[in-house]
């Protein structure tokens, strides 16, 4: 049951912060799934880092909570992506 539990979290964060974030991103469900579920881990440990002031590798919980985070953590993902493979002209 854990496993669908990551990939429905997966799905909805990762659709829905490529909603939100602005411009075209190209990725099928598998690829919006895997958006969703980085996403998650990065929001979860962004969370974790700011509540406990210690760094430790967490995810969000599936919650409406821990829907939000992991959608924040996936516009993250995103935008650190374009910013690496951004290509110089």
């Amino acid at each position: 049951m854990n496993l669908l539990a990551w990939i429905v979290l997966g799905l909805l964060a990762g659709a829905i912060a490529k909603a939100i974030y602005p411009g075209y991103q190209s990725g099928g469900i598998l690829a919006t799934m895997l958006l969703g579920i980085v996403g998650a881990v990065i929001g979860g440990t962004l969370v974790n880092l700011l509540q406990t002031g210690t760094f430790a590798i967490t995810t969000a919980s599936f919650s409406l909570p821990g829907l939000f985070v992991a959608v924040i953590g996936a516009i993250i993902a995103i935008f650190l992506y374009y910013q690496f493979t951004r290509r110089a002209y």
